[in-house]
């Protein structure tokens, strides 16, 4: 988004993304806390699958890039984390995501550390 831009933006309830082939493509920005990203786990997992059928196939929706923000207290609590690790590195540029923590102690590992802010 740039200053200006018109958004939208869904907090809870029933939701979803089933883009169709005539659709316009769009940029999606998925913000999660905690145990709210399942839900956007299976979104991004749909993404994936767009992006996958896109690159093989050449054809049906275009898929913009998304980009994932989510917290948690510690990265142990970060679920799903070696699954989206593994989605931005099938997709790069393409799925993004930025992990914050809120009260980590303990080092960070190295595979994380250059997706994660936080204290």
């Amino acid at each position: 988004c740039t200053l200006g831009s018109e958004v939208a933006l869904r907090v809870g309830g029933d939701f979803f993304f089933d883009p169709q082939p005539g659709d316009s493509p769009v940029k999606l920005v998925l913000i999660a806390g905690g145990v709210g990203i399942n839900p956007l786990f299976s979104i991004l997992l749909h993404i994936a699958d767009l992006h996958g059928y896109q690159e093989g196939k050449g054809n049906g929706y275009k898929m913009g890039t998304v980009k994932l923000y989510y917290s948690a207290k510690q990265t142990s609590e970060l679920l799903f984390k070696k699954n989206i690790l593994g989605l931005m590195n099938a997709f790069p540029g393409k799925i993004l995501c930025r992990f914050h923590v809120t009260q980590q102690s303990a080092q960070i590992c190295k595979e994380l550390q250059p997706h994660v802010t936080g204290k």
